[in-house]
């Protein structure tokens, strides 16, 4: 197994007697070989003084997130075809640029809470380090910062890319507003399957500046 550290992109897996790329070499970061994102793919009211709520009032509380929450981003990835106008400039999900899976809630968000049932949509750039994410209460654009991974063997002739990345988010709509300038911490298991399809499960730790 060989680990990868670096403040930029992550590892594409390569062919057991491929040495790098047409160059043979490899872009270097602090002496450890890195390549871009681009070259790889990228509860509850507490007290008695909530039973005093009116139920609008209820439900608009009920659509605020934790000042942090998590989110599960699971499923094999697919193209994004005519991409939906989430209200970021940051990103244009029609560019033909992004791949999409599903998001599951885990802890502190809005919206459906049921952990096997998938409540959003997440768009990512496999030849960028854009990225972003559509759950009940808005939409959020982030971009990749950093990385800290490992390619371990499948034993069936894929590859899971194991480890963590580090993100910024760069602007938000909704109740999600807050959170720009704050910051994912991604620890994902992405398997590239032997027949070239992508199947993510990644954890994603987000939380306000």
């Amino acid at each position: 197994m060989e680990r990868t550290r670096s403040d930029l992109g992550v590892p594409r897996p390569a062919p057991a007697d491929a040495a790098g790329p047409a160059t043979g070499e490899w872009p270097t970061i602090a002496n450890h070989r890195v390549i871009s994102r681009r070259a790889v793919i990228g509860g509850g009211l507490a007290g008695l003084g909530g039973l005093m709520l009116s139920p609008t009032q209820l439900l608009a509380r009920a659509a605020v997130p934790s000042d942090s929450f998590v989110v599960l981003l699971k499923g094999l990835y697919r193209p994004v075809v005519n991409g939906l106008n989430l209200g970021l400039s940051t990103v244009d999900l029609d560019d033909g640029s992004f791949s999409t899976t599903s998001i599951y809630p885990v802890s502190g968000t809005p919206g459906n809470q049921n952990q096997n049932r998938a409540f959003g949509t997440f768009y990512v750039q496999f030849a960028g380090d854009l990225c972003a994410y559509h759950i009940p209460g808005g939409s959020f654009a982030m971009r990749f910062t950093g990385s800290d991974v490992e390619f371990v063997d499948d034993g069936a002739g894929g590859q899971f890319l194991e480890g963590t990345f580090e993100l910024t988010i760069l602007e938000a709509t909704g109740v999600y507003r807050p959170f720009v300038g704050g910051h994912n911490h991604m620890v994902d298991r992405l398997h590239f399957l032997a027949n070239g399809d992508i199947d993510e499960f990644c954890f994603c730790f987000i939380s306000q500046p």
